[in-house]
């Protein structure tokens, strides 16, 4: 088995990491697919199958359970484990599938280094942000800021959010190997008739060429 990694965090909850090198027919021997999982995959491209398959059964290895998690989506798109506590996001990226749960709300994010994510620079980052980027390690630092709020966008769950506007970055020096800062979501939901207001701890790490970053919610739910 090709678990990268697998570990606890606090709160209670579980983080993992698969290197991919098996076939798309490997996953599909390996785990049971529900009805909406299968309508789900139909809509992922071919050349992302196998990666979107390595994120489920990444879950269900995690699960611990003796047939794999039916997994769901919500009104907004955000998938949830049928009868279970835990709140679960999936990110995948060329050789690896991440995947977190937590009893609190979470989000991961995990992408291989390219310098493209420059050219993006401003969709998601404002004047502000960028003058407290490190220079010697801008690429870097960027693929943080990116998969922090990727990652704050999942846990929030609810879509209709503006990287620049409403996910809002803490300043924080880059660390090459791994490091920890804060995340804010801050909105006012028109339809709702309230402020969202929400706090993470942003986590990320240096995994080879890939950066894996994952946010969870300070408050409770």
């Amino acid at each position: 088995m090709p678990i990268y990694l697998h570990e606890s965090i606090s709160p209670e909850g579980e983080l993992g990491l698969w290197d991919i090198s098996e076939s798309v027919d490997f996953f599909l021997e390996k785990i049971s697919l529900n009805a909406s999982e299968e309508k789900m995959l139909e809509q992922v491209v071919e050349r992302r199958r196998k990666e979107w398959l390595a994120g489920r059964y990444l879950l269900y290895h995690m699960s611990g359970r003796g047939e794999a998690p039916k997994v769901e989506k919500d009104g907004f798109g955000k998938p949830f484990i049928q009868d279970s506590k835990f709140d679960i996001s999936l990110s995948h990226s060329g050789r690896f599938a991440a995947v977190i749960a937590s009893s609190k709300s979470v989000g991961i994010d995990i992408q291989q280094f390219t310098p493209k994510v420059k050219r993006i620079e401003h969709k998601f980052m404002t004047e502000e942000d960028s003058e407290w980027m490190s220079e010697d390690c801008n690429l870097e630092h960027l693929h943080v800021c990116w998969g922090a709020k990727e990652a704050m966008y999942k846990a929030y769950g609810k879509k209709k959010l503006e990287f620049r506007e409403h996910i809002l970055l803490e300043p924080f020096e880059y660390d090459v190997t791994f490091g920890r800062f804060s995340g804010y979501v801050k909105k006012e939901d028109v339809e709702e008739g309230v402020f969202v207001d929400m706090s993470f701890d942003i986590f990320y790490r240096v995994i080879e060429n890939y950066m894996l970053v994952y946010a969870i919610e300070k408050n409770e739910k």
